[in-house]
């Protein structure tokens, strides 16, 4: 459904978005993912027709609503898309009836049609009884809901959101992401939603793309991230918690952990860092085989379990246990690793 080709954008000298690739099935639920200023929000922009891309296609189904190459752009109104603003956006002097009837008076639909798809929306998020309030009468997230409403209105092909729950408290967002992934099931329109969350990204995508300096760093499923990232980059920045890094130095087939005598066998060359998962790394209050002495920095719950970080130096490291000696924070604390780590990264941070 969405062909992402080659797609560069630039403002003057510098370069947002970066010779992207990535193509996505009919019906799916794309998550750019990343941190502030990597071009996720430009990647968006581009595929609302907002901004023309300095190279590159974009193809909606069998359209080609954008051509950098050649300088053209499909008319935002034209491309069959519908964009859910993080600000929510709404006309404060229309109704909620109003805001959603909106879109389609632009689209000329007659008036009884009109009534109708309002009626159908509203119903499906649930706001049906706020249809004559006014934006300043309703809450954050009922506000949200009418923003939703209005862009599923007209009955978009490609839903795209901009970081749309950013605005509203934690609990609020977690009601709003399954809310969320009820509607694209229930209308099932290709989705593509910008965050900086990850935890937003592994919940909800069927496919995420790890942006970073404008590059995708890794496009895949959830799970493909979480087990097999492809750099170190991926690997710091998905899961909850993220994978430990460990710089090592290799040589003669060993790879030994900086700044002490563990060592491990490594048959890859190049190597210069090993990744190690949260769950796979036990605790103890007594040097052993393996064990990183490290100072306590955090200690916390999660889903019935725990999960200490600590430091030492440079190095931070977080493990989860079910179970964990008494802690406070600056107390001193073994890390014990398994005999062999997850997978190897080489100088460029490239798995191996």
């Amino acid at each position: 459904m969405l062909e992402i080709q080659n797609l560069s954008k630039k403002f003057d000298d510098f370069t947002a978005v970066d010779r992207v690739n990535i193509s996505v099935p009919d019906g799916s639920f794309l998550v750019l993912l990343g941190p502030s200023g990597c071009g996720k929000t430009t990647l968006l922009r581009m595929l609302a027709g907002l901004e023309l891309p300095s190279a590159g296609q974009l193809i909606f189904g069998d359209q080609l609503v954008s051509d950098g190459d050649k300088g053209w752009n499909v008319d935002p109104a034209n491309r069959r898309s519908g964009l859910v603003f993080q600000s929510y956006a709404l006309w404060p002097h229309m109704s909620v009836r109003g805001n959603v009837d909106w879109p389609l008076k632009v689209a000329k639909m007659a008036k009884k049609d009109r009534v109708q798809r309002i009626d159908e929306v509203l119903k499906l998020l649930g706001i049906e009884k706020l249809a004559d309030r006014f934006p300043n009468e309703i809450s954050g997230g009922q506000q949200q809901r009418v923003a939703i409403a209005r862009t599923i209105a007209p009955r978009p092909e490609v839903l795209l959101f901009d970081e749309p729950l950013s605005n509203l408290d934690a609990k609020l967002r977690v009601e709003m992401r399954a809310e969320l992934m009820r509607l694209h099931r229930k209308i099932g329109a290709t989705s593509v939603y910008v965050t900086h969350d990850q935890i937003e990204a592994m919940t909800m995508a069927t496919h995420v793309a790890v942006m970073n300096e404008g590059k995708i760093e890794q496009f895949g499923t959830p799970e493909d991230l979480v087990q097999r990232p492809n750099s170190t980059f991926v690997a710091n920045f998905v899961g909850t918690p993220p994978a430990n890094i460990i710089p090592v130095i290799s040589m003669n087939g060993i790879a030994k952990i900086e700044n002490s005598d563990i060592q491990f066998k490594c048959e890859v060359p190049d190597v210069r860092s090993a990744m190690f998962r949260a769950e796979d790394i036990s605790l103890s209050q007594t040097a052993s085989k393996n064990a990183l002495a490290l100072e306590v920095s955090e200690v916390s719950g999660i889903a019935g379990r725990t999960m200490v970080t600590a430091l030492a130096g440079p190095l931070r490291l977080t493990s989860i246990v079910d179970e964990v000696p008494k802690l406070q924070v600056d107390d001193p604390v073994y890390f014990v690793l398994p005999d062999k780590p997850a997978c190897w990264f080489d100088q460029d941070g490239k798995r191996i």
